[in-house]
């Protein structure tokens, strides 16, 4: 048996390349013809054995087989296509009589289904879709690879027995299919943990998507995560492809997942028990293969018991629980942290500096970091935007930590307090009441903004000479 192949040669940079097996001859000849004009190019095959041999011999976007062939059956292509082209989506052709293999080929992997007889515009529609998945897929792989050259591949960060119970914790999860929760306050790195497990499980190489459920419109959730079919609602001007459906083979991330409205948190339920997803204005279901972690800062036995969060939906995502802990209780990682995030800087900015001084390090020991992780960030970017040349010293810092020392310095002074050591009492501890807010704190000390700033670059100089 021969293969027959179709090229065409202005569409060969932005079309898919397709495999379409089928023992129709009147279906191979129309495909022949009309897959090109879609803008793609064909390999057809008349059975099974005729499209493996093909596989093994080029590699496809995307493959359309018929489920009952001669030979080898779609189901066997489509498990032959999983090892030699991985990031190949299969779609399969059926009739009405085998709709539950249709299914069965979808829980092994297949991306869709059309049933025969099916028109161009379905296959032609479906094939957009391949095609859409693949560059979100391809954009993603892309900017990681950015990210990992910028920054250098994320990792945890810190020697301290909080920090060796969550590598622990990952190891143990990461290769199992379990859904994981991550706890933990704002800004501790609950989405760098669920890379970690992303990445060190076997799904790797697969899409790690992230979701801020708090950040998203409630009236545009369901459309993100699932999906929808063009002129589903007003507004809906092009087919959407849901996230979940990007992440199809990898990991899903869901942050913030206390946030989720009620009515969602049931149709997330809905998902993550069928693993299947409907695009909204769609009455078929499609399977996704997904891993779900998800993450909150809240407490969400609190939440089920105040009537806000689904009680079999918090039992359903916390198979397995990790804590996060905040900064002040790992205050042994600092140096290593801010050494760490001080070099992330420098490959963004191109400079700046290297290392933190001791003095700047017992600053930052000193204060409670609410902000946790985050926090340390913008902390450290200030000072690196100060710092010209050498070490970060406590003087880089913002205002709101170098008065720390000052006020703990007036509070034990071995000699008399000065009027000017109260003065700076009074506009550190109006700076304190209002997080670091000059204006404010200039308001209520009754002083304008531009004397507030000349008292603290005033106090700055005398620390500098001092």
């Amino acid at each position: 048996m021969t293969l027959k192949t179709t090229n065409d040669a202005a569409s060969e940079s932005k079309g898919l390349a397709i495999l379409f097996a089928d023992d129709e001859r009147s279906l191979q000849e129309l495909m022949k013809l009309e897959i090109p004009r879609m803008g793609h190019r064909v390999t057809v095959c008349p059975d099974g054995l005729t499209a493996a041999a093909a596989l093994e011999m080029e590699s496809f976007d995307c493959l359309l087989v018929d489920l009952d062939m001669p030979g080898l059956t779609g189901i066997d292509v489509i498990a032959k296509a999983k090892e030699l082209c991985p990031d190949a989506e299969a779609v399969v052709l059926t009739g009405k009589s085998s709709l539950e293999t249709a299914i069965a080929a979808l829980r092994h992997g297949a991306f869709d289904y059309l049933t025969k007889p099916c028109k161009l515009v379905e296959i032609e529609a479906l094939l957009r879709r391949v095609q859409d998945k693949r560059r979100l897929t391809q954009q993603y792989r892309a900017l990681k690879r950015r990210l990992e050259r910028i920054e250098g591949s994320p990792r945890l960060v810190g020697a301290s027995a909080g920090m060796e119970r969550v590598r622990t914790l990952i190891s143990k999860v990461a290769p199992t299919t379990s859904t994981v929760l991550i706890l933990g306050e704002t800004g501790t790195g609950k989405e760098l943990v669920a890379r970690a497990v992303h990445d060190q499980s076997p799904r790797a190489g697969e899409p790690f998507v992230a979701i801020n459920c708090g950040a998203l419109p409630e009236s545009l959730i369901e459309s993100e995560l699932f999906g929808h079919r063009k002129g589903a609602f007003t507004g809906a001007d092009e087919h959407r492809v849901g996230l979940f459906e990007v992440a199809n083979g990898g990991t899903i991330f869901l942050d913030e997942i206390g946030e989720l409205p009620k009515a969602m948190q049931a149709k997330l339920l809905r998902v993550l028990e069928s693993r299947e997803i409907r695009r909204v204005g769609e009455n078929r279901s499609l399977n996704v293969d997904v891993r779900v972690v998800c993450a909150t800062h809240r407490d969400l036995p609190e939440m089920v018991a105040a009537g806000e969060f689904r009680e079999d939906l918090m039992y359903r995502i916390n198979t397995f629980e990790i804590f996060l802990p905040p900064l002040r209780d790992r205050s042994e990682d600092l140096r290593e942290l801010a050494e760490h995030l001080l070099v992330r800087f420098r490959g963004k900015a191109g400079n700046g500096a290297r290392q933190i001084s001791d003095d700047a390090i017992a600053v930052l020991r000193s204060h409670v970091w609410p902000g946790n992780v985050r926090e340390l960030a913008n902390v450290l970017e200030h000072a690196t935007i100060l710092c010209d040349s050498g070490p970060i010293m406590a003087n880089h810092l913002p205002t709101h930590f170098t008065r720390r020392q000052l006020t703990g310095a007036a509070a034990h002074h071995p000699g008399p307090i000065t009027l000017r050591d109260l003065e700076m009492q009074a506009i550190y501890q109006a700076l304190e009441r209002n997080a670091g807010n000059k204006p404010k704190a200039a308001d209520e000390l009754g002083i304008s903004l531009k004397t507030l700033y000349n008292k603290l670059n005033q106090a700055s100089d005398l620390e500098k000479t001092a």
